[in-house]
């Protein structure tokens, strides 16, 4: 979580104290804000309502509003007057007292993109005081499959009656599941094969689904265990790893993944991002020979290879990732570049002790951080190597516009920025932000 130095803006879903009564208003609904909510107004309180759009009426169930609370929330349960912009949900069972993951589900998959440029415009005018027009751009398909069928990864818990599910919004409650519409149909095959939706789990299991886009061999985990033809396969040599693809510059590259591990979970992500983050970390000079590139929270090493060849063999790419199973995967990956250094540890402990005398500097420095973005002490470390660009994956605009203020400090302007909408139905966006001197 953020430090109170790197606070970005008051979070609606904060835990405040136990909510009141359910209470039912009727309300304007206002502004877009960050998370998946909509601004209105009751009585002098803001109330973030979701599973509605700017400009309808509604009616809501108060679902926190204690006298004390400084955000209250809702759910619209009755639209009186609805958007132009409002369809019929893609997935009814993450609306109002559902599951979350799908708060988007209501909104056309064109006002979905413009929902989330807001998002990012507003973050970027807010936080890093730059006014930057954006366009969200779709990941190729989503617009044939209406927004769904793109999860390659998805995880559910089995509730007090064995029946795997998904939690509802800010609770344990479990809402037991037929399907989930936003995965693939390798997802669903696999989920099929092990009667995941069908048979009855011991209460709170932990089932994961993991299909590659690729079409090869899917893995189902209950409570990190292989499950296999309905058994716990206990051998030591059990398959726990997937092989996931890429395709960037024409080249197909594979990568070993752990199961469990991080993974770009849209079917198109990886190839997509991989190819956008190789071409801003070229620049106008559309070439990469020699050069030195740094690979900030690298995983198993999406942009490890086709950066690693990119810089040719007297380049260098210098992976840094704080997960030791991700930093393993990421040393078989590139076990045959020898340009590629890989280091495990956290990244800004690791930029500081290595620093000029192990890594020298860097010419451009690629980093893909968790949602809480890099940090104040990150961005030194980096800013310390003097790169001439800087190419940053985000997935939290909020965490990325503080990080370019920060940057925006020691001399670094937004260059472009990219925003590609890879979580459909959902709130979250991608962004990749370019940054020079």
């Amino acid at each position: 979580m953020p430090t109170n130095s790197d606070a970005l803006t008051a979070d609606p879903a904060d835990p405040r104290e136990p909510a009141a009564p359910a209470e039912l208003v009727e309300l304007e609904i206002g502004s877009i804000a960050h998370g998946g909510h909509c601004v209105a107004r009751h009585e002098g309180r803001v109330i973030f309502v979701r599973h509605t759009l700017p400009g309808e009426r509604v009616m809501a169930r108060l679902t926190d509003s204690g006298e004390t609370s400084k955000f209250w929330r809702a759910d619209a349960i009755e639209i009186l007057e609805p958007s132009p912009d409002r369809v019929r949900s893609a997935w009814p069972q993450a609306g109002a007292d559902g599951v979350g993951g799908g708060e988007l589900a209501h909104v056309a998959l064109e006002a979905q993109r413009r929902w989330k440029a807001g998002v990012v415009e507003e973050q970027l005018r807010r936080i890093a005081h730059l006014d930057r027009e954006v366009v969200v751009e779709a990941a190729p398909g989503d617009g044939a499959l209406g927004g769904l069928g793109w999860r390659t990864r998805i995880d559910l818990v089995a509730d007090e009656n064995g029946r795997a599910g998904m939690r509802k919004f800010r609770s344990h409650d479990i809402v037991p599941l037929a399907t989930m519409p936003l995965a693939t149909p390798e997802v669903l095959a696999a989920a099929a094969a092990e009667k995941v939706f069908a048979r009855r789990w011991h209460a709170g299991a932990r089932i994961e689904i993991i299909a590659p886009a690729n079409g090869t061999d899917a893995i189902v985990l209950v409570d990190d265990a292989v499950v296999r033809s309905g058994h716990v396969d206990n051998r030591p040599n059990a398959r726990r790893s997937v092989t996931e693809t890429a395709t960037v510059d024409g080249v197909e590259h594979s990568y070993r993944v752990a199961a469990d591990g991080f993974w770009q979970v849209h079917r198109e992500a990886p190839s997509l991002l991989a190819q956008v983050v190789l071409d801003a970390a070229r620049g106008g000079s559309g070439d990469l020979t020699d050069a030195t590139v740094l690979d900030l929270y690298s995983g198993a090493g999406l942009f490890t290879v086709p950066l690693a060849h990119a810089v040719g063999v007297v380049g260098r790419v210098i992976a840094i990732e704080g997960d030791e199973r991700a930093a393993k995967d990421a040393r078989r990956n590139a076990h045959d570049l020898e340009q590629v250094e890989i280091h495990h540890g956290a990244v800004e402990r690791v930029l500081r002790t290595a620093g000029h005398g192990a890594i020298g500097g860097a010419d451009v420095v690629v980093l893909d951080p968790p949602r809480t973005g890099a940090g104040k002490r990150t961005i030194a470390e980096i800013v310390t190597l003097s790169p001439a660009r800087i190419v940053y994956v985000a997935c939290d605009p909020a965490a990325l516009a503080r990080d370019i203020a920060y940057l925006a400090e020691s001399g670094y302007s937004l260059e472009s920025l990219r925003a590609f909408d890879l979580f459909p139905t959902t709130h979250h966006v991608e962004c990749v932000a370019v940054l020079t001197r």
